[in-house]
């Protein structure tokens, strides 16, 4: 029941993830009257860094939370959050009232993360944990994956994309599931026998605050990278084809989606046979490899745009797969959702000055999508130096 419930609640939290990508350029075309990329960039990269801002503030708040009255009622409220604000943007009628929505769905989206992944990781043994690592990043995209296959069969325009984010309040029900039949951790409640933990605290002073450090930066390369580029391509593929081909967009989400899910299984796979370290390499790596060919190398929208596409996806939600079971090994159960919240989470706040610098980027290189997204992903480098300062934890316990 905990997998079922964390699994659908990422999965959901996917499709809200992939819920802007597919409807950002027509709708910031209705709402700004405007039809020049160059002109909607700017709002994409705005909106943009305002759901990382605030996905990172649910991760911190939600994280908090469920340190403190438990995972799975906080669970609750997060999914409740992220769904019904979602909903609401139906109704905007200029770009900031979609932005701010997209901020507020930000906040239950940001907490489930967090909370779903200290959950299951505190729930299941060991060996088990690259695979479900690789299944809880693998349903996000998953989620991602229906937004473009809903893309490819409806057609998303200016009259149509408020139905879109109507639909993506439907994930409320699943707070229903997670009441009834979801346990609680019990490693979390013999963790507050001992006493009411200070989570924050504890993580952001020694002997974690290395700890907290290091995660942070680790999940900011992946996030920025997303964000900066890859969340993208949905909008470049709709510019490539000049809105002709109406199910581009949905493909090409539906293709990055298709990779990103083998991706988040081999990401913690390969961390689980050669070391957290060493794969956390081969990503950073096979990610610089596979973006500079689409971005440098393709110009045309075609079967080559669509397999780099693919494996641009494959490559850079890899990350998705590692992460969850990373994070969850560097911290104690008595603050583990408070810092793998943490730490993931403020990635996304420099995930969002990454969305910007795209829009900004986009700006000065006259609407290029491509120009923009080369120079954006060269973030990937910084992680071939630094994980070999973090510590080695294959084949270790979870610290109690």
């Amino acid at each position: 029941m905990v997998l079922i419930a964390a699994f659908l609640g990422w999965m959901f939290d996917g499709l809200e993830q992939g819920v802007f990508p597919l409807v950002a350029r027509p709708a910031l075309q209705d709402l700004l009257r405007v039809e020049n990329d160059k002109d909607i960039g700017l709002w994409m990269g705005y909106i943009t860094a305002l759901f990382l801002v605030g996905a990172a503030g649910g991760g911190l708040i939600f994280g908090w939370l469920g340190d403190r009255v438990g995972r799975v009622r906080a669970m609750i409220f997060s999914v409740l959050a992220y769904s019904l604000f979602t909903g609401c943007s139906y109704f905007a009628q200029r770009a900031w009232q979609l932005g701010l929505c997209r901020f507020l769905a930000a906040l239950g989206m940001g907490g489930e993360w967090s909370l779903g992944v200290a959950l299951v990781m505190e729930c299941w043994p060991e060996k088990h944990r690259p695979l479900l690592a690789g299944a809880i990043g693998a349903a996000s995209n998953m989620g991602f994956g229906l937004l473009g296959a809903l893309g490819m069969a409806f057609q998303v325009t200016r009259g149509s994309w408020r139905w879109v984010m109507l639909a993506g309040a439907a994930p409320a029900l699943l707070t229903l599931f997670i009441a009834r039949y979801v346990p609680e951790s019990r490693r979390w409640r013999e963790s507050v026998k001992a006493g009411i933990a200070s989570p924050f605290r504890e993580v952001l002073r020694p002997p974690l605050l290395r700890r907290t450090a290091l995660a942070v930066l680790f999940a900011s390369i992946a996030l920025v990278g997303t964000w900066g580029s890859v969340q993208w391509l949905p909008a470049w593929a709709d510019q490539l084809t000049r809105g002709q081909v109406h199910n581009a967009k949905g493909l090409t989400q539906m293709l990055i989606a298709i990779g990103a899910i083998l991706g988040c299984f081999i990401g913690p796979w390969v961390g689980g046979r050669m070391g957290r370290r060493p794969a956390y390499f081969i990503l950073c790596l096979a990610s610089l490899v596979f973006c500079a060919c689409l971005f440098r190398a393709v110009h045309a929208y075609g079967p080559g745009f669509l397999l780099m596409c693919f494996l641009v996806g494959g490559g850079t939600a890899a990350f998705y797969g590692w992460l969850p079971l990373y994070l969850p090994e560097l911290f104690p159960t008595r603050v583990r959702a408070t810092g793998q919240g943490l730490c993931y989470n403020f990635g996304r706040i420099l995930a969002a000055a990454g969305a910007i610098q795209m829009g900004r980027l986009l700006r000065a290189y006259e609407g290029s999508y491509a120009q923009a997204g080369a120079t954006i992903t060269l973030v990937y480098a910084l992680g071939l130096v630094f994980i070999w300062l973090a510590p080695e934890t294959k084949g270790k316990p979870l610290p109690q």
